[in-house]
């Protein structure tokens, strides 16, 4: 008896461990099943991936739109610039033409005449060139002050040099060639001139 007692103490015993194996083996099958299902919600959503392929291109798309507009403002910055120095600087080819007639009338006026009838066509002549040198001013065309000032190669340009004599400086003007112009705040054409060293 004592043996029939032993034996279903073991038998509950059993029952009990397998008991208490299973609930210990349940949660690692509620994990297995929870795993299971992330597994199966990563795998790839074909929603979902489209969803990301056209977030991607939307992102793309304004980005090109971005840089196209910033380039647009850009072209049209330069073209306000490039349109303001050309309007500030107009005129400057037709100057560049007129001043070697300019340079002519002058030598003209420095003939010395005589006669009655010289001295008339001088005078024409000075009235031209008068008219000429004020259409000239009127558009920001000036003549240069080259004559004894300091020697400056953005302004001159030196043909010949002599040495320094009394009264003057180094690296002075002593003698203009060909007056120089300038439109604004560039030089038209600089003065051809003799330079004292």
């Amino acid at each position: 008896m004592a043996d029939e007692k032993n034996l279903s103490e073991k038998a509950e015993k059993v029952k009990k461990d397998s008991a208490s194996d299973a609930a210990v083996k349940q949660p690692e099958d509620g994990k297995n099943a929870v795993n299971n299902e992330e597994a199966q919600t990563k795998k790839i959503d074909p929603k979902q991936a489209k969803i990301d392929e056209l977030s991607q291109k939307l992102d793309d798309t304004e980005d090109k739109y971005l840089r196209a507009e910033a380039e647009i403002v850009n072209m049209q910055n330069r073209y306000k610039k490039e349109q303001e120095r050309l309007l500030k600087y107009q005129g400057q080819e037709i100057a560049k033409a007129i001043l070697p007639a300019v340079d002519n009338l002058k030598r003209a006026l420095e003939i010395e005449v005589d006669d009655e009838s010289s001295k008339q066509l001088k005078k024409g002549v000075e009235m031209v060139a008068n008219d000429i040198q004020n259409a000239l001013s009127n558009n920001n065309v000036v003549k240069m002050n080259s004559l004894n000032e300091k020697f400056d190669p953005n302004f001159h340009q030196a043909v010949k040099t002599v040495p320094v004599q009394k009264g003057q400086k180094a690296d002075t003007v002593v003698e203009v060639y060909q007056e120089g112009y300038m439109l604004k705040d560039r030089v038209l054409r600089p003065a051809m001139v003799v330079v004292a060293q």
